[in-house]
């Protein structure tokens, strides 16, 4: 009725444990596999099946769980369960190696800071990794996939990503990764790929994104004029309907030197860098952005005729978002992990695609620039 397991003496370990829940407890006393209310416990190469919450740690710094598998209770819906590893109040937490399946958020995190999360895969949740007020986290190595949202960090600060995979999160309001009134967060050599929405900022202060890979979202990035000193830096963006939806009339964000998969502008001078600008928005972005129905047409013949009339002669005066020295060619990004297992998702468009969609695209171009120069 209650939880399998509760810790409330300091400095206990619990290794090599099968705990089953019977599907059973009460939420709103947060019944768990295990239940932590004391300092300096670690669980480690234990099972934990048909729990409301996996592992709870209540006030209980310097926890350690480790290698653990948690399957939350099959046939629930999300609000009926609790997360696979929640910690509120706890500092200096080590979450590492860990399989989380069927819980409501995979990893939650409230007030809880100093932690490291490392190595840990999350799947087929609500929000893959869920967290807020909690800060200077470094989070390393983890998956996080098949959710409505990779993860949605907010009201927090100094947060580190690195290497970590956000991949196949799909739904009408899917992401990969969402900051919300965060501040002073570092992303770098995280594969973000097939995601409804790659990256969701607002309310967000001095975030930068480094050396990451986003791919196949319908919406690359969204950024809402609340988000200021944003930065993107020797990113690569492939695949993606639309690289950015601006949400406002304002925007702060810095873009140089990343690779845009659909960038056709050429580097005469060889120095691995187009030779002129790249423009994020269209006019298409413009509608889709300000139309719900726009996504049914995104992928259409019709979105990008829009989107070539529109540079060719401008009607709208659109918030202008450049790369002012956008790469030329895809930088070596091997930091970035590859998708799970090394294996290429079937949402992933392959190389012989790309190069088919950028000869195409090459090929209009120029025929466009070459009926303008008879005209004139």
């Amino acid at each position: 009725t209650g939880s399998v397991v509760r810790v409330r003496a300091a400095g206990v370990t619990l290794e090599g444990l099968d705990i089953d829940g019977r599907r059973g407890g009460d939420l709103g006393r947060d019944a768990s596999g295990v239940h932590v209310a004391a300092p300096r416990v670690t669980i480690r190469d234990c099972r934990i099946t048909d729990a409301l919450f996996g592992v709870y740690l209540r006030e209980a710094d310097d926890a350690t769980v480790q290698g653990c598998t948690i399957h939350g209770v099959a046939g629930l819906d999300p609000g009926e369960k609790g997360s696979g590893i929640h910690a509120y109040a706890s500092q200096r937490f080590r979450f590492e190696d860990n399989l989380v399946v069927d819980v409501r958020d995979g990893l939650y995190l409230q007030n809880s800071s100093n932690g490291t999360v490392r190595r840990n895969r999350v799947r087929d949740v609500r929000y893959g990794l869920h967290y807020m007020f909690s800060d200077d986290n470094l989070f390393e190595d983890n998956v996080f996939e098949r959710g409505a949202a990779g993860s949605a960090i907010m009201y927090s600060e100094r947060i580190v990503f690195r290497r970590n995979r956000f991949v196949h999160n799909r739904g009408f309001a899917s992401v990969g990764l969402l900051l919300q009134q965060c501040d002073d967060v570092l992303a770098e050599h995280n594969l973000i790929a097939d995601n409804a929405r790659g990256v969701f900022l607002e309310g967000t202060h001095r975030v930068t994104f480094r050396g990451n890979v986003v791919a196949q979202s319908d919406a690359a990035i969204v950024l809402f004029a609340s988000a200021t000193a944003t930065r993107f830096e020797g990113n690569t963006f492939v695949g993606n309907m639309s690289p950015l939806n601006l949400i406002g009339k304002r925007v702060d964000l810095d873009v140089d030197g990343t690779y845009w998969a659909d960038n056709l502008e050429p580097d005469l001078d060889g120095d691995g860098r187009s030779d002129r600008a790249y423009r994020l928005d269209s006019v298409f972005d413009h509608v889709r952005g300000n139309l719900t129905a726009g996504d049914l047409f995104s992928d259409g013949f019709a979105a990008v005729a829009l989107g070539a009339a529109e540079r060719a002669f401008p009607v709208l005066a659109p918030v202008a978002v450049e790369d002012r020295a956008p790469l030329a060619r895809p930088p070596a990004l091997d930091a970035v992990p590859a998708l799970a297992g090394g294996s290429r998702s079937r949402h992933l468009p392959s190389k012989g695609g790309f190069t088919l969609a950028v000869a195409a695209g090459a090929t209009t171009l120029v025929r466009g620039r070459a009926r303008r120069g008879d005209r004139a």
